[in-house]
């Protein structure tokens, strides 16, 4: 027989697997049901609106995110390499993460304490932990291909074997800051 929390971790393992390849906004509810086999009215549910699909997609990301903020790290070369392990290990919710929720602060503003304020929060947070208080136009450049860096190289590369994402994400990583003098993170 199954449970309701069976069928919970299909809908979201479905929910997941489908963001993942074709984004949140062009997933339905539908989509999802014949994914796992139920109605939509089912998975409605247990998940309605597609909003509570995305929250419990992203909290287990936002837990992380917190301790990879709130854990002080030696250099910035060390900051880096846990924030390519996350990008990596999340891979399947970075693109409803970064690329559907987050959006173009200039096109697409953002109601306070909304989902998309509170990616932006953590995104900015993880740029000013890479690049410090004040930095200049050079080190805020790198700070942001470093991110779209990892943005991108997650979201497009879902058919390669995490660890060689990791690897060659990190190597390119360290690349953008080659020339840059070592520093602590956020400073």
């Amino acid at each position: 027989m199954t449970t309701a929390d069976d069928t919970r971790t299909r809908i979201l393992a479905a929910a997941r697997e489908l963001f993942a390849e074709r984004g949140y906004a062009a997933t339905s509810l539908a989509d999802i049901a014949a994914a796992v086999g139920l109605t939509k009215t089912a998975v409605a549910y247990h998940f309605h609106p597609k909003d509570r699909l995305a929250a419990e997609l992203l909290s287990p990301a936002a837990d992380d995110m917190l301790a990879l903020l709130g854990t002080g790290h030696e250099s910035r070369d060390d900051f880096v390499e846990a924030l390519v392990g996350f990008a990596v290990r999340y891979r399947s919710v970075i693109r409803l993460f970064m690329e559907d929720l987050a959006g173009d602060d200039s096109v697409s503003p953002v109601s306070p304490g909304s989902e998309r304020a509170v990616i932006r929060t953590f995104r900015d947070e993880i740029f000013a932990k890479l690049v410090g208080d004040d930095p200049g136009p050079e080190t805020r450049l790198k700070g942001w291909a470093l991110l779209g860096a990892l943005q991108w190289g997650t979201v497009k590369t879902m058919d390669l074997p995490e660890e060689q994402v990791r690897a060659a994400m990190l190597e390119s990583c360290q690349a953008i800051w080659q020339d840059s003098p070592p520093s602590a993170p956020g400073g």
